[in-house]
């Protein structure tokens, strides 16, 4: 039997933000195996938590899955994963192993108890999607506010700007359209000075909607302010999940230039609801 902790991050209230579990002892379990655990518990990511690479400093390497595939890195299973590492190490400061490259996560704590965190994320990359038409068409919407783009911080996201969060809340997207695009999510957002009200749909990741997206969080902070919406170093303040049921807060800051990005932090809160055990050593 394998232990494991379920996780509701980017929230500090239980049954709010995006749940996650993760198995804080993955050693001996093949990549198929864990996706079926992933799939079979059916939340939008499961994280692995295995012994790093030889000649890392990392405290550990984590291997993550949506219910449909592997993931070189997101978001909420990160400052998840940092909070069951930070637990159990007495660490205020993690470092995890990812297939982006290492990535370190900060603690803060209230006495004994780890409550927030901020990573330091892989630095994205963009460029314009080619099939923007095909995702407006999509989404059922005629135009966004802003140019739309894809970014790279190892998952891919497309972002689309909308005029009011009205406009947000009543999207209805068609998602076996949106599944037949590419392997990449589609953050739908609106905002208004450092505020912003989001929506992320992931179909073709396995995930219809996510109730909070902290690797899509980053790469909004650097589409705002590349676009003028906000300016590189202010933190903005982004709700995700209303619209299912899990309202979630991410924090985000992007630092540098459009000419050169220096530095990509998102922030949060996580709160432990679950501890059990699972079956996982099948042969």
């Amino acid at each position: 039997m394998r232990s494991y902790s379920v996780l509701d991050v980017f929230t500090d209230v239980p049954l709010e933000g995006n749940p996650l579990a993760v198995f804080d002892d993955g050693a001996g379990l093949d990549g198929e195996l864990m996706q079926r655990a992933a799939r079979e518990l059916n939340l939008s990511e499961t994280a692995f938590v295995l012994a790093p690479d030889e000649g890392t400093d990392a405290h550990a390497r984590v291997r993550i899955f949506t219910p449909a595939t592997e993931l070189p890195f997101a978001g909420h299973p990160v400052l998840g994963t940092a909070f069951v590492v930070g637990e159990r190490d007495g660490l205020d400061s993690v470092r995890l192993q990812t297939g982006s490259g290492m990535v370190e996560v900060s603690l803060e704590r209230a006495g004994e108890r780890i409550t927030s965190g901020e990573m330091t994320q892989p630095l994205p990359t963009w460029e314009p999607l080619e099939c923007a038409d095909a995702v407006l068409a999509a989404l059922r919407l005629e135009r966004s506010a802003l140019p739309v783009e894809v970014y790279d911080n190892g998952p891919r996201f497309a972002y689309v700007a909308l005029d009011t969060e009205e406009e947000v809340a009543s999207l209805a997207p068609e998602m076996g359209a949106l599944a037949q695009l590419g392997r990449f999510g589609v953050s739908c957002f609106a905002s208004w000075g450092a505020q912003a009200r989001v929506r992320m749909f992931g179909p073709a990741l396995g995930v219809a909607e996510d109730p909070a997206t902290g690797s899509a969080a980053g790469p909004l902070a650097v589409h705002l302010a590349r676009h003028g919406r906000t300016r590189f170093g202010e933190r903005i303040e982004i709700h995700q999940g209303i619209e299912i049921g899990r309202p979630s807060v991410l924090y985000a800051v992007a630092e540098g230039s459009s000419q050169r990005l220096e530095a990509v932090r998102v922030a949060g809160s996580a709160v432990l609801v679950a501890r059990g055990e699972y079956l996982l050593d099948l042969v």
